[in-house]
Formats: C-alpha cells, sequence, structure tokens
C-alpha cells in the first residue's frame, strides 16, 4: 500500500467511479483499495527508476510532508524517537526524515516493488539508517511493535476503497495500530477521502479510544497536492486533512485498542 506514488496518487485514491454505487460506509469500491492495483504500480515505478531514477510524487505534495516534520520539531520529538512509516511507497518521506536527523526509521509497505523501490531510492541517497519490511499493516508479524511515532498519508484511505469488506479492514486498521503504537506515541494521518468529524468517528470510543480532546485538523489547499499526479488522475485535486493523534494505551489492560485516548493537535 501507499504514502508516496506516481501511478497512484493521494487525489487518485480519492478518486470514485460514477459507474459503481457507494457501500453502507459511503465510499465507491476501486481497484485503488487492492493489492494488486498497489503491486501493479511500483512494478512500473521500479522500473521506471531503474531506467531514468526517477522516484515518482510526494504524496500529497512536499507541503504536506514538510508540514509533519514541522509538526514533530515543534514537539520536540527526540531524534532517537522511533518511526512507522505505514506503507511506505517509493521511501521518499523517510529519506526526508533521515535527513532531518531521524535515526530510528521503518518503512513498510504490502508491496514486494514498494520495498524493492524504496531501497533503491536509499541507497541512491547513500543512506544506511532505515529499515524496510513487506509487511500487511492488516496482518502484521510479531517483531513489529514499540514505535513512537507512526505515519499514514493515504494508506487509510486506500483500505476505505477495498472491495472486500473495507469496514472490517478498516477495523483491523485500529487494532494494528494499537500493537504497533507505544505508550503515549503519536498517529500522524494525512487524508483526503475522509472529513475531521468522520476521522474522529473512525478513531473514537467505538473503536476503542476513552475520547478525543483538542479536536483540531487542518485542512492542506488542493494547490499543494502534486499537479501532475492530479492530471494523470482526471480529477480536480482534493484537499488533504493532516489530523495528529496522541494515543495513551494502558498498560494494565489486556487489549490495548479498548484502552485508547487521543488527542488530536493541529499540524
Amino acid at each position: 500500500m501507499s504514502s508516496d506514488a506516481d501511478g497512484g496518487s493521494g487525489a487518485e485514491v480519492a478518486a470514485l467511479s460514477d459507474k459503481d454505487s457507494p457501500g453502507e460506509d459511503g465510499f465507491v469500491p476501486s481497484a485503488l483499495g487492492t493489492r494488486e492495483h498497489w503491486d501493479a504500480v511500483y512494478e512500473r515505478e521500479l522500473q521506471t527508476f531503474r531506467e531514468f531514477g526517477d522516484t515518482g510524487e510526494i504524496w500529497f505534495g512536499e507541503e504536506s510532508m514538510n508540514r509533519l516534520i514541522r509538526w514533530m520539531q515543534k514537539h520536540k520529538i527526540p531524534l532517537d524517537a522511533s518511526v512507522l512509516d505505514i506503507g511506505t511507497g517509493n521511501g521518499v518521506f523517510l529519506v526526508e526524515l533521515a535527513k532531518f536527523g531521524f535515526s530510528d526509521i521503518t518503512g513498510i509497505d504490502y508491496s514486494p516493488s514498494a520495498i524493492q523501490l524504496s531501497g533503491s531510492v536509499i541507497e541512491k541517497e547513500g543512506l544506511s539508517n532505515i529499515k524496510l519490511k513487506v509487511e500487511d499493516f492488516l496482518n502484521l508479524s510479531t517483531q513489529l511493535s514499540g514505535f513512537h511515532i507512526c505515519i499514514d498519508k493515504g494508506t487509510f484511505d486506500a483500505i476505505s476503497l477495498n472491495p472486500d469488506n473495507a469496514i472490517e479492514k478498516r477495523k483491523q486498521y485500529v487494532k494494528s495500530l494499537s500493537r504497533v503504537l507505544k505508550v503515549k506515541g503519536f498517529f500522524l494521518i494525512t487524508s483526503c477521502n475522509w472529513t475531521k468529524e468522520e476521522l474522529l468517528n473512525e478513531f473514537s470510543e467505538e473503536t476503542g479510544f476513552r475520547h478525543v480532546a483538542q479536536a483540531g485538523l487542518e485542512y492542506l489547499a488542493s494547490s499543494d497536492l502534486p499537479t501532475s499526479a492530479s492530471q494523470s488522475a482526471g480529477i480536480t485535486p482534493c484537499q488533504a486533512l493532516v489530523g495528529i493523534l496522541d494515543l495513551n494505551f494502558s498498560k494494565s489492560c489486556q487489549h490495548p485498542s479498548s484502552a485508547l485516548e487521543a488527542d488530536l493537535e493541529t499540524v
């Protein structure tokens, strides 16, 4: 699944087909929510990189990426904090984090070609402190846990479009998040499919959160999205919603996802 791609932009993930009908959750099922789509995307992207050295677009635009890094700087996130990029795509965001000084960075993607592409991009930049793993966030290995920061730039959007029971997959996403995020860790999510209210509902008491305080999510201007990606999708760029969740798990709880607290702050 992707967070940085030329073949599948944030605007593209938001594109809904007029030929299909929305499911009970309001989303039109789409190939953009399937592994087969992203495998094909990253096979092409990997070949393009090998031939031309083109890393592809930055998901939701460079400003979206910089905004998250500025938030981490503002809140004095230690440079040795463990960071997980969920659906890393071409790994460009990992590179920026490493250049900023973060030293414990992991990128996961369920597409092996995406991880190969990320590895090639990271090698080209001469970086060695970034870990990459082929991982399906909905079916995690036991080794993945204990991250101070988890970042999602489009993966939750794509899951929401999966033709095969997207609602249950979103619930599994929340459970996986509860597994990998450290006590009092932060979850940074960027979305252009969900409104603030809808995201608050997805990450609420009903999904295992105790409360959401200091609600405040910031919309990025549509001009912040990569122009070429939006044009290739054939649609007007959507607005991107950036939210920060402060997740505090109860150490005594046998099921951490049922004892979450969350604070949303404006980036």
